[in-house]
C-alpha cells in the first residue's frame, strides 16, 4: 500500500486525544438521561448545563444563546427554516450568496419551491467574494434574513461577514452565518465578531467528535424549531442530547479554536511550496484567492480533465484530497462554486488541498513530486472520453 498522505482537513479532522478523554467518562459511568428527575438523570443534567456554560463563556455568549446540535448541517437548517418560518407573516424575501454550501442552498431551494419564499442568490467575484454593494442593491421591504458563509469550504474565500451583518442589522434583518470552516482556522475574538445573529458551529471541522454542532442563537430571538418531541434545548431542539459528543464539543473549543489549531504560520509555507509547483503544470490554475483566504487551502482547476480522474489518480498514490465534484451513479456535477466564479469550462475539474496540523514538509515534497504525472494521466483519459 502507499503512504497515506491526508490533505482532507475541511472534510474532516480526526479526535484530539484530549477531547477523547473528556468524553470517555460519558462512554461509561455516565450515562443518564438529562431530562430524568432521578440522581442518574440529575447528574447528566448537571454536566450537560456546565458543557452549555464552557461553551458559551467561549464564544463570550450567554448559555441560553447556546443551541446544541447533531452538527453544521442541523444547525444551518434550524437558523434557516426556523427563522424563515417565524418571520414570513413579516416578508418572504431571503437572501444568500451562489456559494454557499448546500446545507444552506438547499434550505433556500426548498422554501422557495415549497412555502412560498422568494430567494436572492447574491453573485461572487472571481475569488468567490460576495459584494457588501451587492447585498444593500438586494435588500427589500420585505426581506427577513441574509445567510451568508463565514468562508467557503471549496477555495477558502473568506466573507466580509462583519460588514454584511452591520448591513443587516441598520435595516432590522435577521443575519446568520455559516461559520464552520472558520473555527480552528482562523482567528476568534469571540462571537460577536461575525455580527451575526445566528452562528453555525460543526465540531469535527477543529479535532472534536462527529455528531456534535451547536447553534448560536442571539437573545431574545428564537426561530421555530425543525425537530418535534420532547422540551429540549429550551425547546428549540427536541431530542435526548447526546451528552458524550457535546462535552467533546466544549473541550475541542477550548483547546483547538483559540489560538486556531490550523496554525497559519506553519501552514502558509507549505501551501506557498504547492502552490508553486501546480503553477508550472500545464492547463492547472489556482481559484482560492491569494488574499482573504483560508491559510490551510488551496484550490486548483485542471484543463482537460475531471474530478473523477483527478481524486482516482491521487487516491491510488495515498494522497486524500477532495473535489467539488459530486459523482453518483456515474453522474458528474460541477462545482456550482467554480461556477459561480465563471469558470464555465473548468467547473467539473476542482481539486482542494486542505492542510492540517498534522501535515509536514515531507508530505507536501511527496505530492509536489507526484502531482505532474497525475494531472497528465487525468488529462490524457479527459482527453480520450471527450472524443468518444
Amino acid at each position: 500500500m502507499p503512504r497515506t498522505v491526508y490533505f482532507d482537513f475541511n472534510a474532516t479532522t480526526p479526535l484530539d486525544p484530549a477531547v477523547q478523554a473528556a468524553m470517555l467518562p460519558f462512554l461509561g459511568e455516565i450515562w443518564g438521561n438529562p431530562s430524568s428527575v432521578h440522581h442518574v438523570g440529575r447528574k447528566a443534567r448537571a454536566l450537560l448545563d456546565d458543557a452549555r456554560d464552557r461553551a458559551a463563556a467561549f464564544l463570550g455568549a450567554k448559555p441560553s444563546e447556546i443551541i446544541f446540535t447533531s452538527g453544521g448541517t442541523e444547525a444551518n437548517n434550524l437558523a434557516i427554516f426556523g427563522t424563515a418560518r417565524m418571520l414570513k407573516a413579516k416578508g418572504r424575501h431571503l437572501i444568500t450568496s451562489a456559494v454557499e454550501h448546500h446545507a444552506v442552498l438547499h434550505c433556500f431551494d426548498y422554501l422557495e419551491k415549497h412555502e412560498g419564499f422568494q430567494v436572492t442568490r447574491l453573485p461572487v467575484d472571481r475569488d468567490g467574494r460576495v459584494s457588501v454593494d451587492d447585498l444593500k442593491k438586494a435588500l427589500r421591504a420585505d426581506t427577513v434574513l441574509v445567510s451568508i458563509m463565514a468562508a467557503n469550504n471549496e477555495i477558502g474565500t473568506i466573507q466580509p461577514v462583519a460588514e454584511l451583518g452591520a448591513v443587516c442589522r441598520e435595516r432590522g434583518i435577521i443575519f446568520h452565518s455559516d461559520a464552520v470552516q472558520w473555527f480552528g482556522k482562523e482567528p476568534l475574538n469571540g462571537i460577536g465578531q461575525f455580527n451575526a445573529h445566528l452562528v453555525s458551529v460543526c465540531a469535527h471541522k477543529f479535532h472534536g467528535p462527529k455528531g456534535a454542532g451547536l447553534l448560536y442563537i442571539q437573545s431574545p430571538l428564537h426561530p421555530d424549531p425543525i425537530l418535534f418531541g420532547g422540551g429540549h434545548e429550551n425547546e428549540r431542539r427536541a431530542g435526548t442530547e447526546n451528552l458524550p459528543a457535546i462535552v467533546g464539543l466544549a473541550a475541542a473549543l477550548e483547546k483547538c479554536v483559540n489560538p486556531p489549531v490550523f496554525n497559519g504560520e506553519k501552514l502558509k509555507p507549505l501551501v506557498a511550496r504547492l502552490i508553486a509547483t501546480i503553477e508550472t503544470i500545464a492547463g492547472c490554475e489556482i481559484v482560492s484567492p491569494r488574499e482573504r483566504s483560508l491559510a490551510n487551502t488551496v484550490s486548483f482547476v485542471v484543463k482537460g480533465s475531471d474530478g473523477i480522474a483527478l481524486m482516482a489518480g491521487l487516491d491510488v498514490e495515498g494522497i486524500c484530497a477532495s473535489s467539488g465534484s459530486a459523482c453518483s451513479a456515474g453522474s458528474l456535477e460541477p462545482s456550482h462554486v467554480i461556477l459561480a466564479t465563471g469558470r464555465k469550462e473548468a467547473a467539473n475539474s476542482l481539486v482542494r488541498f486542505s492542510l492540517g496540523r498534522d501535515s509536514t514538509a515531507s508530505e507536501v515534497d511527496f505530492v509536489c513530486s507526484a502531482l505532474p504525472e497525475i494531472i497528465r494521466r487525468a488529462q490524457v483519459g479527459g482527453l480520450k472520453t471527450s472524443r468518444v
